[in-house]
């Protein structure tokens, strides 16, 4: 089963790779882009069958490395 991890900066944490790519995007022309937040996304594949439980062992990954869970938070997915 595939399972999506989606890594974000939590709000409040400074996030210098979104400013930098909020700046990059401002030099190369493109107007009107507010906050950018820059994050990861991490695909899994489990050998797990049912989704409920390939959820509940993602996000304990997720939970024990995947994620700093001081500064960032995560978002579990079954793809």
């Amino acid at each position: 089963m595939k399972v999506l991890v989606t890594v974000m900066p939590k709000a409040g944490v400074l996030d210098p790779q979104g400013k930098a790519i909020g700046h990059a995007l401002a030099g190369l022309g493109f107007e009107g882009v507010g906050e950018v937040r820059a994050g990861k996304v991490i695909e899994l594949e489990l050998a797990e069958t049912d989704a409920a439980a390939a959820k509940q062992a993602a996000e304990a990954m997720a939970a024990k490395l995947l994620a700093n869970t001081v500064i960032e938070s995560f978002r579990v997915e079954i793809a």
